[in-house]
C-alpha cells in the first residue's frame, strides 16, 4: 500500500518532480476550493490519493500549491476547482469536473475514451541533453522552410515508412528532406488536442470527420500523443516527449531546424457550448475574453469559438513559459504563431503592437535567438501585416496574392510584384526590419496546394460537411482550361509550367521562402482548400506522385540549390537602386522587353530585372538576370551587356525537357524569346 503525505510545498508552476515526491501548483483567482487527485493508471476512475488544499497555508496570492511525498513520475493527476457559478459574470466553476493543469507536460491520449483525461507526471529535465543536440543556428536569411504535418507526411502506405504517421516516422524521410534541400521544417501544431471532437460526417462517404490539423489545443506544454508509436496503456508514460525529442535531435544532426506552429489565440474548449477541460473550469473570466454585455458568451477573434485573454499577466506568463519550455527544454529552433494578430490586441480587442505580448516575446532573454514568425491577421478582420515589433518575421500574404494574380495573368500586378520580389520594403523596411522579415509563400496548409492552384477555379469542399461554405473563396487560382483532373497532355504541360513559374519567383525573391509539404510532387487535395478534417488518403501525402511528377521535384531541388549558391538572393539589406560597389551596375535594375524600360502600366504582363552578383557578401561576380512573362504569347526581351562577361541559360520553364539546365548553355545573342506564360533565369560568367 503506497503512503502519501502532504507538505506546504512551493509555488513553482505545474507538477515538479523531486526525489521524495512531487510539488503541485495551480492558478485560480476566483476559486474558493481546490482539490488535487492522484491516479495510478491512465484508465483509472478512482484516485489513489485526494488532497483538499487549505487556503490558509496552501495558497499565496491567487496561486494554490502543495508538495505530496510518495507521488512519483509516471503517476497521473487532475484538479477539481470550486467557486461561484454565475455565468452572467463569467464564472462557471463546477467541482464535479476533472480539470487539466495548463502546465502539464503530458496528457493522456484520446485512446482512453472510457475515462476522463489526466495529466501525466513527468520529469522533463531529463530531455534536455543539450550537449548531444546542438541547434544548427542558421541565419534567417539562409533559411528555406518546409511546412509539414507529422501524420499526413508519412501516413500513406506508399511512403514505405515503418512507423507511419508518427514523430519517428519523419526520421525515415530525413534523407528525402536533405535531398530536396530545405533547411527547416515548420510543423503544424503538435500541442495536445482531440482529433475526434468534430461531430460531423463526410456527406459523400458517411465517414466521421477528424480534426487532423490540430489547431484546437488543450495544453500548451504537452506534445500530442496522436503521433507516438505503439499506443496502448502500457506505453503511456512519456513516449510523446521522448519521441518528439528524438525527432528534434535527429533533424538537428541532419542540419535541419524545427519550427513549431503554435496556437495561443484560442483553445479547444470552444464557445459556451464547448467542453470544460481546463481553462474554463480553473477561472473562465481570467483566461478568456468575454463579451462585455453578455459574459456568458466568448469574444471570437479566432473564428473557432473563443479568444484567449493574452493581455492578462497570468496568460502572458503562461505563453512565455510555454515558449521557453519548447525552446529551452525541447530544443526547437523557433515558432510560427497562428493568428498572431490576436496576441497584439488588448482585452478590448484593440491593436497595441509594440505594447503587447508580441514585444514581450521578442524581447524575452530566453527567446532572443528563436525564429519568431507571425501570421499577421485574425478572424475578426484584423490585418496587421508589417506592423509587428522588431524581431518578428511575418507570413507575407501580399506576396502570395500578388504572385498568384501575376502568374494567373491578371492586369495591374507588375509594380507590386517588383516590390514583393525586392523583399517588401514597403511593409518591413519602415520599422527598420530586414528583408528576411518577409516569409514568402505561394501556398500553405490553408488553401489550395500548388497543383490545385493551377487545376481549380473554385474550391470543392463538400466533403467537409459544411455545404462548401468553409474555406477561402478568393483563391486567385486558374485551372488552365479544365476544372480538376484531366488527361489532356497540353493542359498538364501548362499546369507544370505554371508551377515552375511560381517556384522561380519564390526562389529568386528577397526574404525567406516557404514551401508547402507535397508541392514538390504536385500534391492534390482534389480542390479542397480547407482540408483540416480530412484524415484519409485524399489528404495523406501520395508518394507515388514523386515518380509521376519527378520533373517538378527536380526543378524544386535545383532551384533551392540555385538560391543557396547566390548570396545576392539572400541579402541582409534592401536594394538601394544604386551602384554600391563601383562595378558599374546597380544592386538591382528593372527592365521590360527593352532594357531599362520596365512596363509598369496596368496592362503589363511582364517584368525583367538584373541583380548585381557583387553584393555585400558575394565576390563571385556572377550576375543574375530574370525575365517573367505571364502574357499568353511570346515576348522578346533585350539582354543587358556586361563587359567581359557572357550570359548562360539556367532556367527556361517553357523547355519541358530541361527547365533547369546544369550545363553551361551559352546565349549567343543579345535577346531572348521568352515564350508565353514562362520564365527564364540567366547568369553571367
Amino acid at each position: 500500500m503506497r503512503e502519501f503525505k502532504a507538505k506546504l510545498g512551493y509555488f513553482m508552476k505545474g507538477a515538479t518532480v523531486f526525489e521524495t515526491g512531487v510539488n503541485f501548483s495551480i492558478f485560480s483567482k476566483n476559486a474558493f476550493r481546490v482539490t488535487l487527485e492522484i491516479f495510478e493508471k491512465a484508465s483509472d476512475d478512482e484516485p489513489i490519493y485526494i488532497y483538499d488544499l487549505n487556503p490558509s497555508f496552501n495558497k499565496i496570492g491567487d496561486t494554490w500549491y502543495v508538495f505530496i511525498e510518495g507521488v512519483k513520475e509516471g503517476d497521473y493527476y487532475t484538479w477539481r476547482v470550486d467557486g461561484p457559478y454565475k455565468p452572467k459574470e463569467g464564472h462557471i466553476f463546477d467541482y464535479n469536473l476533472h480539470l487539466l493543469d495548463p502546465y502539464a507536460k503530458a496528457i493522456t491520449p484520446a485512446y482512453f475514451k472510457e475515462s476522463f483525461k489526466k495529466c501525466l507526471i513527468v520529469n522533463s529535465s531529463k530531455f534536455l541533453n543539450l550537449e548531444e543536440d546542438i541547434r544548427p543556428c542558421r541565419d534567417f536569411k539562409d533559411t528555406i522552410i518546409y511546412e509539414m504535418h507529422i501524420k499526413l507526411f508519412t501516413m500513406n502506405k506508399n511512403s514505405l515508412v515503418i512507423e507511419r504517421g508518427t514523430y519517428l516516422g519523419i526520421l525515415e524521410k530525413i534523407d528525402y528532406l536533405k535531398e530536396l534541400g530545405i533547411t527547416a521544417v515548420e510543423l503544424l501544431p503538435v500541442f495536445s488536442y482531440e482529433p475526434d471532437d468534430l461531430d460531423r460526417k463526410n456527406p459523400l462517404t458517411g465517414e466521421n470527420l477528424r480534426d487532423v490539423w490540430g489547431y484546437n489545443p488543450i495544453g500548451f506544454f504537452s506534445p500530442s500523443s496522436n503521433y507516438i508509436t505503439n499506443l496502448c496503456e502500457n506505453t503511456v508514460t512519456c513516449n510523446q516527449l521522448a519521441e518528439f525529442r528524438t525527432l528534434v535531435a535527429e533533424l538537428h544532426k541532419a542540419g535541419i531546424e524545427i519550427i513549431l506552429d503554435v496556437v495561443f489565440n484560442h483553445t479547444g474548449e470552444g464557445n459556451e457550448k464547448g467542453p470544460i477541460v481546463s481553462f474554463k473550469g480553473l477561472d473562465n473570466s481570467i483566461y478568456y475574453i468575454l463579451e462585455k454585455d453578455n459574459k456568458e458568451k466568448y469574444c471570437n477573434y479566432s473564428g473557432t469559438g473563443n479568444t484567449l485573454n493574452v493581455s492578462h499577466p497570468v496568460v502572458k506568463e503562461l505563453i512565455l513559459d510555454s515558449l521557453r519550455y519548447w525552446y529551452g527544454v525541447m530544443n526547437v529552433d523557433g515558432f510560427r504563431f497562428d493568428l498572431a494578430a490576436i496576441l497584439g490586441r488588448d482585452a478590448d480587442g484593440n491593436w497595441i503592437g509594440d505594447l503587447s505580448l508580441l514585444k514581450d516575446i521578442s524581447n524575452d532573454p530566453i527567446l532572443s535567438k528563436a525564429k519568431l514568425i507571425a501570421e499577421g491577421w485574425d478572424a475578426a478582420g484584423g490585418y496587421f501585416l508589417g506592423e509587428f515589433p522588431y524581431g518578428w518575421a511575418e507570413w507575407n500574404g501580399k506576396f502570395r496574392d500578388t504572385v498568384r494574380k501575376f502568374i494567373r495573368g491578371d492586369k495591374g500586378q507588375v509594380w507590386d510584384l517588383a516590390i514583393r520580389i525586392a523583399g517588401s520594403p514597403d511593409l518591413f523596411g519602415k520599422s527598420g526590419r530586414e528583408p528576411y522579415s518577409s516569409i514568402n509563400f505561394v501556398t500553405a496548409h490553408d488553401g489550395f496546394t500548388m497543383w490545385d492552384l493551377v487545376s481549380y477555379n473554385e474550391k470543392h469542399n463538400l466533403e467537409n460537411g459544411e455545404n462548401n461554405l468553409d474555406g477561402e473563396n478568393n483563391n486567385n487560382s486558374w485551372n488552365c482550361g479544365i476544372e480538376g483532373m484531366t488527361q489532356d497532355i497540353n493542359i498538364i504541360r501548362l499546369r507544370k509550367r505554371q508551377v515552375k513559374n511560381f517556384i522561380v519567383i519564390l526562389m529568386i525573391s528577397q526574404g525567406v521562402p516557404m514551401i508547402l509539404m507535397g508541392d514538390e510532387m504536385a500534391k492534390t487535395q482534389y480542390g479542397n482548400n480547407n482540408a483540416y478534417c480530412q484524415d484519409n488518403e485524399n489528404n495523406w501525402l501520395d508518394w507515388s506522385r514523386l515518380e509521376k511528377f519527378s520533373d517538378i521535384f527536380y526543378f524544386y531541388k535545383k532551384m533551392i540549390e540555385f538560391r543557396k549558391n547566390y548570396n545576392c538572393l539572400k541579402r541582409n539589406k534592401y536594394f538601394e537602386n544604386k551602384d554600391s560597389n563601383g562595378n558599374g551596375l546597380k544592386d538591382i535594375s528593372w527592365h521590360g522587353v527593352n532594357l531599362n524600360q520596365p512596363d509598369w502600366s496596368y496592362d503589363s504582363h511582364s517584368l525583367a530585372f538584373l541583380i548585381d552578383g557583387l553584393d555585400e557578401n558575394n565576390l563571385k561576380g556572377e550576375h543574375i538576370y530574370v525575365a517573367l512573362n505571364s502574357y499568353h504569347e511570346k515576348l522578346r526581351f533585350e539582354i543587358p551587356y556586361i563587359p567581359g562577361q557572357r550570359w548562360y541559360v539556367v532556367v527556361d520553364t517553357y523547355n519541358e525537357e530541361k527547365s533547369f539546365s546544369e550545363e553551361d548553355i551559352l546565349l549567343d545573342k543579345n535577346y531572348y524569346d521568352v515564350q508565353g506564360r514562362s520564365s527564364i533565369i540567366l547568369i553571367s560568367k
